[in-house]
């Protein structure tokens, strides 16, 4: 069952609720929100403060990546803003299982994300504890990236390790995704699609969910 989770990031800020809105009637089942701190990457966009806003906006589950150095400080916050998911990235870790035992211990789905030069092998030893693998298929920082195309066979190798171990850990990819390139992720092994300027940008949200989600 695939799964598809518009980004907040290139949606229009200046109208947030009624974008939100927008994308509920397509029938989405997550909000993705990027946490970015301008240190880890080059950019900064929201804290828990804007998170606590969108999820008074919505009922839909909120899957939260934090892309900041030293996440262990902010997790709480993020959590009591209304995070349903939290993720991680692998490289801004210093001690990856304490980080995910944290997260676990307040009660959230708890997620860990790889850039696409990161290799899979990385989070084997950590993998049973994650409900979430996010496979980012871009570099992290900005929307509307071009996808990365060599991250397929990643997303092949994650999907036969959980398959073999029979982990539920669900695979997640960010970063570039739309029509076309969502049939290539799903044939890989990916069943959560993040999109953002794909759905934000056009014409039609609900025409171009439909499309991501066939």
């Amino acid at each position: 069952m695939i799964k598809i989770a518009p980004s907040l990031l290139s949606a229009d800020f200046k109208n947030i609720e009624r974008e939100i809105k927008r994308v509920e009637k397509c029938k989405v089942d997550l909000l993705h929100l990027d946490v970015m701190d301008g240190h880890f990457v080059p950019n900064i966009t929201l804290g828990p403060m804007i998170v606590e806003a969108i999820n008074r906006c919505t009922k839909l589950p909120l899957d939260v990546h934090l892309m900041i150095e030293n996440p262990d400080s902010l997790v709480e916050s993020f959590v009591k803003s209304g995070a349903d998911y939290l993720t991680i990235s692998f490289e801004a870790c210093k001690h990856l299982h304490r980080t995910i035992n944290l997260i676990k211990s307040l009660k959230v789905k708890v997620g860990c994300a790889l850039n696409p030069a990161t290799p899979f092998s990385v989070i084997k030893p950590a993998l049973k504890k994650l409900d979430l693998l996010l496979l980012m298929t871009v570099n992290p920082g900005f929307g509307g990236q071009k996808f990365i195309h060599s991250v397929l066979p990643k997303i092949e190798e994650a999907k036969k390790f959980i398959r073999e171990h029979k982990l539920k850990t669900k695979i997640e990819v960010d970063g570039g995704i739309n029509p076309q390139t969502a049939k290539l992720v799903k044939k890989a092994g990916a069943t959560i699609l993040v999109s953002g300027a794909a759905i934000f940008k056009s014409q039609n949200y609900c025409r171009t969910v439909k499309a991501l989600r066939e």
